[in-house]
């Protein structure tokens, strides 16, 4: 370590003693060879403040990351290294600065300690038996610096008779050190101000001063410093406190040069931060805004999971999920089991669920992680099914001890994140629902697939997707159920029962839809949709997707009190999601790439009007199966598209659909027949293909007995 200490010092020794003698002062060759440092790591400096705009640039991601899979490290972390991968950011690199600091004050320690060898260029002999002369020991630090004081003060001259060093370079060594002046601005750079009681008062405003450098520079980072003001509250002032504390540590008790190099070096330090910012302002490569709407968002997230924390059930379903999960642990021979991630997935399931009860004896295992789930409910008129209460966490370790023939599933991602398929039981079959009609190439993530067995198939359209997937990247043939929309069949039996006594609307109804994502509707454009189509033959009703009223209520508030002096006659505001009579008795649909539009169209055989906010993109290489994905193709098939920039002409677009409904209903009516498949008895194909897929494992199982 002493060697490494020694080959570090010898070019910041160099550096100082030619600063020395470019000014003459030692108080200034400490503060030039401060700002000499800050000049050569300047282009280290200018590396590690572009990673700091990329890292903030990415902020945004990271933060929808986060709130996408609160709770969830693995996820997050495995996303969070491709965004770094993709974007050239290296999360090291901002400890680089800290070392750095930390290895040059090391170096310039010694150096002030050693000026004998560093600046004046002596050997250790010869400073070892000067300090053997006046009775110093050199086991400390400071040893060399009591040397130049009795150099100074007379203790030793010229005359001295020094054993080990000769009268000639004693003389040299005598005539350096008294023209050595290590006064600046009336302090002695030697002097560490806890030793020296008799000049406290003066002393003690050295580790003021640096205290104060200190401050300086955190109060200014936590307010320009691209990625430093992107912290929290805690991290900044606890940041602060431990360099003020450093600082005044430094002051205190070590000597004055010391603290003059770090007081330098933190006014040089603002003044490099605030010169690059300059040159390479960050405003130009941060999206702000879209940090702001990431912060938000994260933020209602935590809200959400401290509101669950609080919850006066939440000790009660703790208890009861460790009760349920020995429960289901216990169990031998589950053959089929069933995943949801809450209750709202039940509703695919039901229809599916139902077939195999009526076709078989089976026992039905559910695993939900939501202790509010409908599944509880239905499992009290039906004793086959079995649920249980899993929370997410003990749901990773459920999943990886999972022992079962069957388990189905819309979860997509297996063996992805944090559900991994089973390490003990490797022929366990998985069966992945689609839970809409959307692409599988574009609106999932790419290989959210790849480690399913068996795909249960919407239409044609998700089959020509998965084995064009298989093809371009090489992967075993799926096998590929043509199954269908058991809920949509549902909805559309529905809509049909309400709209058949239904009478004509006394006006145009038209019902704006949003989704809750970026660029939504409701965030970029519903002020001119509005506008254009506040009409006297037309009632506009706008219903939010309920994720954006819980994510961002304020925001949502603000629209309605902005439109409060609008006629409800022709406008008013959906915010009680419970009923979908809007859905069923509106004629047209406004919306961007919400999933509802689907719904609308096919139960109604009504247009809608599609408005191209910026496309929901879940797997970016999506490009690469060379297919286009249906909720791209459907858009104009089943309605119109239009640009944001083409809203001026909105209410002509409008007329047009509600002029064209006869057009479109049968458009509809065929798109939805030729895109879904097995109207009305898709529960029933799944159900065969699982109670064969069962009997079959069955018999083998006895076979190898």
């Amino acid at each position: 370590m002493d060697n490494i200490l020694y080959y570090l010092c010898l070019p910041l020794g160099y550096l100082m003693k030619w600063c020395w003698m470019l000014v003459g002062n030692y108080g200034l060759a400490i503060i030039l060879f401060t700002l000499a440092i800050k000049i050569v790591l300047l282009p280290i400096s200018v590396w590690i403040h572009k990673n700091s705009i990329r890292m903030v640039k990415m902020q945004p991601q990271i933060n929808f990351l986060k709130a996408k899979h609160y709770g969830n490290t693995d996820a997050i972390a495995d996303e969070q290294a491709k965004l770094f991968k993709s974007e050239h950011y290296h999360p090291m690199l901002s400890l680089v600065p800290l070392a750095l600091q930390l290895i040059l004050l090391m170096g310039v320690v010694n150096i002030i300690y050693h000026p004998m060898g560093y600046l004046f260029g002596y050997s250790q002999e010869v400073s070892t038996a000067l300090a053997n002369f006046i009775g110093q020991s050199t086991e400390a630090n400071s040893f060399e610096l009591h040397v130049i004081a009795a150099i100074q003060n007379g203790t030793i001259n010229a005359q001295s008779v020094v054993p080990g060093i000769s009268p000639e370079t004693l003389s040299s060594v005598v005539t350096a050190v008294q023209s050595f002046d290590l006064r600046f601005l009336g302090f002695n750079l030697t002097v560490v101000p806890s030793q020296v009681w008799t000049e406290l008062f003066r002393y003690i405003s050295v580790p003021l001063i640096a205290g104060l450098s200190s401050w300086v520079l955190c109060f200014t980072q936590n307010k320009s410093n691209v990625i430093q003001h992107e912290q929290g509250k805690l991290s900044q002032y606890g940041l602060m406190l431990l360099s003020v504390g450093i600082s005044l540590y430094l002051g205190c008790f070590v000597p004055s040069g010391i603290a003059l190099y770090w007081v330098a070096s933190n006014l040089f330090s603002v003044l490099q931060m605030y010169t690059l910012n300059a040159v390479i302002n960050p405003k130009k490569f941060v999206d702000y805004d879209a940090l702001e709407k990431s912060r938000q968002a994260l933020a209602d997230i935590e809200k959400l999971e401290s509101s669950i924390k609080k919850d006066e059930h939440y000790k009660e379903n703790k208890i009861r999920e460790k009760k349920d999960y020995k429960r289901f642990m216990k169990i031998a021979n589950k053959h089929l089991v069933f995943y949801s991630e809450g209750s709202g997935f039940y509703k695919y399931f039901r229809e599916l669920i139902e077939q195999l009860l009526k076709r078989s004896n089976i026992i039905i295992h559910y695993v939900t992680n939501d202790p509010n789930d409908v599944i509880f409910e239905v499992a009290k008129e039906q004793p086959r099914i079995k649920p249980y209460y899993i929370g997410l966490k003990k749901t990773i370790t459920l999943m990886m001890m999972l022992e079962t023939d069957i388990i189905v599933m819309t979860t997509p991602d297996l063996d992805k994140y944090y559900i991994k398929r089973s390490y003990i039981k490797k022929d366990t079959e998985y069966i992945y629902v689609n839970h809409g009609m959307n692409s599988v190439h574009m609106s999932l993530s790419e290989g959210s697939l790849d480690a399913f067995d068996t795909i249960f198939c919407p239409g044609p359209h998700v089959k020509n997707e998965i084995r064009a997937t298989e093809k371009v990247y090489g992967l075993p043939p799926k096998t590929l159920i043509e199954f269908g929309h058991p809920h949509l069949d549902n909805l559309v039996r529905k809509a049909q029962e309400e709209l058949k006594d239904a009478k004509p609307n006394e006006l145009k109804e038209i019902l704006i839809a949003p989704s809750w994502g970026e660029d939504n509707i409701l965030d970029s454009c519903i002020d001119i949709l509005i506008e254009k189509l506040y009409r006297p033959e037309y009632h506009i009703t706008v219903r939010p997707h309920p994720e954006y009223v819980k994510r961002y209520g304020a925001r949502m508030q603000q629209i309605v009190e902005r439109y409060a002096d609008r006629d409800e006659k022709h406008l008013s505001f959906e915010l009680d999601f419970s009923v979908n009579k809007s859905i069923y008795s509106s004629d047209l649909l406004i919306s961007d790439w919400s999933g509802v539009a689907n719904e609308f169209c096919f139960c109604t055989n009504k247009p809608a009007l599609f408005v191209n906010t910026e496309m929901k993109v879940v797997n970016p290489n999506w490009q690469k199966i060379g297919m286009t994905p249906s909720e791209v193709f459907l858009r104009d098939e089943i309605g119109i598209s239009i640009n944001k920039e083409d809203l001026n002409k909105v209410d002509e677009v409008v007329e047009k659909l509600l002029n064209s409904a006869d057009y479109y209903r049968d458009v509809i009516k065929e798109r939805y027949d030729s895109l879904i498949y097995n109207h009305n008895h898709a529960a029933e194909v799944g159900a065969k293909y699982i109670l064969s897929s069962l009997a079959a494992k069955q018999k083998v199982a006895k076979e190898e007995k």
